[in-house]
């Protein structure tokens, strides 16, 4: 893997504590979602050959996504992925689980490099088009210039869309970069564990919630309010 070439910095809190809450103080200034009353996020996940069982978990998740946004509003997501040489794909808007469960089901994982900036600059061009919420990125690598995708990161939280970064495994590089991410987002930083459940489906739902309905909706979000009170 290539190495990230910014300098090292303190990693923080093994569990994001700190950008949980920093994540619920920048989002305090944004409204729920507008509209049809349906959120929308992109759901970016890392497609290269090591990903293969976070990406079957990711699967199992996906449906409890869209019944906690359902019961703020609804959501629409994207799946975008990358894999294999300078692949980097992204399907048709979908708005139930079904759908996205068919999406998913078709596609398999496979070698090459991490390509999370074409990730977030299609994000820029969807938001562009039609507001996008929230992004959520699973990953357990990053391969490319920090700087380069920290500027990227920081535009997209301009436009208020916020980056739910999860991290597979405890690289600390990779940690450093996923944690600057979402900050510069305005977003929030997690482990992606399979081995641990009920907090991976409690950190998922809850960037559906937001998502679809805000913070005001994420405050009221049962097994949101869990997951932060476990966090902080």
């Amino acid at each position: 893997m290539a190495e990230n070439k910014r300098p090292p910095a303190k990693s923080g809190t093994s569990a994001g504590s700190g950008d949980v809450a920093a994540f619920l103080a920048e989002a305090r200034a944004l409204a729920p979602s507008a509209g049809d009353g349906r959120g929308r996020l992109i759901f970016a996940l890392d497609a290269t050959m090591s990903r293969q069982p976070t990406w079957d978990r990711a699967l199992q998740l996906q449906g409890e996504m869209f019944g906690a946004a359902a019961k703020v509003g609804g959501l629409d997501i994207q799946l975008v992925y990358f894999r294999g040489f300078n692949e980097c794909r992204a399907s048709r808007w979908v708005g139930d689980a079904a759908a996205l469960r068919d999406l998913m089901t078709g596609i398999d994982c496979r070698g090459g490099s991490t390509q999370i900036g074409k990730v977030l600059s299609f994000a820029r061009t969807e938001t562009g088009k039609r507001k996008v919420n929230a992004l959520v990125f699973v990953g357990d690598a990053q391969e490319e210039v920090i700087d380069d995708l920290a500027a990227k990161a920081g535009e997209l939280g301009l436009l208020g869309v916020r980056l739910f970064m999860f991290q597979e495994g405890r690289d600390a590089v990779v940690e450093r970069g996923f944690r600057d991410l979402a900050r510069l987002s305005g977003g929030a930083y997690a482990r992606f564990d399979p081995n641990a459940a009920d907090e991976l489906r409690r950190l998922l739902t809850a960037a559906a919630v937001y998502a679809a309905g805000g913070l005001k909706a994420l405050q009221k979000n049962a097994a949101a309010r869990l997951l932060i009170g476990q966090l902080r």
